[in-house]
């Protein structure tokens, strides 16, 4: 059955060949694609338990209906509503997270008995190549999960027919803002189901009652991991001008000790960025900032002597809130710092911003916990903490950062029609 087809996919993996092959073409160091394989590994856990719950396909629920019988009164007939898969979907997926990204979709559709169709990014084709391989090994039919590679320049060929093409159901999409917008485009004339989990612009919020030690760890977890291309990396560090000097300075402390370098070497703290225009993207923005006033406190340049895609870990304070690295998803290791003195001004300043992915924020206030948390425009909240993604945990954002959730059991929800049916009995 589907349940142990799931479940065996990675029991007959290798871990250590997983993580090498994700390295090896995203660079990002292996303690962190070890760190995915696990991460993945736990989608398809779960789903394969998700599988057989009344929230799955198969499942629903029936009750007694309103209407009157016109013999004697008693209800007339049942109502019930079964859950049913969607059909043939198609998942394109992104480089930065090449595996969980793929067990994060096709775990669900599998578990409910949709057929899926996998385009990766080109970037990182040979995570999803080796994916496609342990799947038939496990057992998992051939034209049930179905892999299309491609080059960038005909990837946007294939999105068109993927949206276009009427044996498909639905889509779903991890990538930025822009394309989603262009795949909403031409999923329309089918209306077709639409999963999005686009771009994000996280603030981290400092209030003075945080432990500041606390503050700077989860500001390095949330920034730095795979060198802060990740969509709910925190960009826009918004301090209490009470703590701003202590933070800076132990968060300066704690980045002197990266060792930046390649991923495969096991005490690389940071690795690359995605690709050299990449780096030079950064570069630009964090020039532009300074030109705008902005102060370097530190990194802030290329690592030319290790590759034209490493660039330093930057912290940049007084950040101009116009500025392209203020209003725009970073996707790199730079740090951008504004200040407030009102806990009003902090969250008009983490709100102000078409994203609304996810937000964090540090206190030991727990009135304040829950005043701030329902007032940032987020689907995703982190408190005093900076990695917060889990399969038990609904993964998705409002505004211009999606549609949809991923995780729990509100992810296998995507991947379901509700059927009504009357019975009269």
């Amino acid at each position: 059955c589907i349940i142990n087809l799931l479940i065996n996919l990675f029991n007959i993996s290798i871990y250590n060949v997983l993580a090498q092959i994700m390295t090896l073409e995203s660079g990002k160091p292996i303690r962190e694609s070890y760190g995915e394989v696990t991460y993945g590994t736990s989608f398809l856990d779960y789903y394969a338990e998700e599988a057989i719950r009344p929230t799955s396909a198969g499942g629903g629920f029936i009750t007694p209906s309103p209407f009157e019988s016109t013999a004697n009164g008693s209800p007339r007939g049942k109502i019930m509503a079964i859950h049913e898969a969607v059909g043939v979907t198609a998942m394109i997926t992104p480089w930065n997270f090449p595996l969980a990204m793929i067990t994060r979709k096709v775990g669900p559709a599998l578990a409910v008995g949709c057929t899926s169709i996998l385009k990766p990014s080109e970037l990182t084709p040979l995570t999803a190549i080796a994916m496609k391989t342990l799947a038939l090994r496990a057992g998992i039919p051939d034209h049930v999960f179905q892999l299309i590679i491609s080059d960038k320049a005909n990837t946007p060929l294939i999105g068109t027919e993927l949206c276009t093409n009427k044996m498909i159901r639905k889509i779903s999409f991890t990538g930025s803002t822009s394309v989603g917008k262009l795949l909403m485009k031409e999923i329309s004339n089918n209306v077709n189901r639409l999963s999005l989990e686009l771009g994000g612009n996280a603030p981290f919020i400092v209030f003075d009652d945080a432990d500041i030690d606390q503050a700077v760890d989860a500001a390095i977890a949330s920034k730095f991991r795979n060198a802060g291309q990740t969509c709910i990396c925190a960009d826009r560090f918004i301090l209490h001008t009470s703590i701003e000097k202590e933070f800076i300075a132990k968060l300066c402390k704690q980045l002197s000790t990266f060792l930046i370098g390649s991923g495969m070497n096991d005490v690389t703290t940071m690795g690359p960025l995605i690709t050299e225009s990449a780096a030079i993207g950064i570069k630009k923005k964090v020039d532009e900032a300074i030109a705008d006033g902005a102060e370097r406190i530190y990194g802030g340049s290329h690592l030319n002597e290790l590759g034209p895609n490493f660039f330093t870990p930057t912290v940049l304070n007084n950040v101009s809130v116009l500025s392209r690295i203020w209003r725009e998803e970073t996707f790199g290791p730079v740090i951008a710092i504004a200040r407030f003195s009102r806990e009003d001004e902090a969250i008009e300043l983490a709100n102000d911003t078409a994203y609304g992915l996810a937000s964090y924020f540090c206190t030991k206030n727990l009135e304040r916990v829950f005043r701030v948390a329902s007032r940032l425009d987020n689907g995703i909240v982190g408190i005093n903490d900076g990695i917060i993604s889990t399969a038990t945990a609904p993964f998705g954002g409002t505004k211009e950062s999606g549609l949809g959730r991923e995780g729990s059991a509100m992810g296998i929800a995507e991947y379901l029609e509700t059927k009504y049916i009357f019975l009269n009995t």
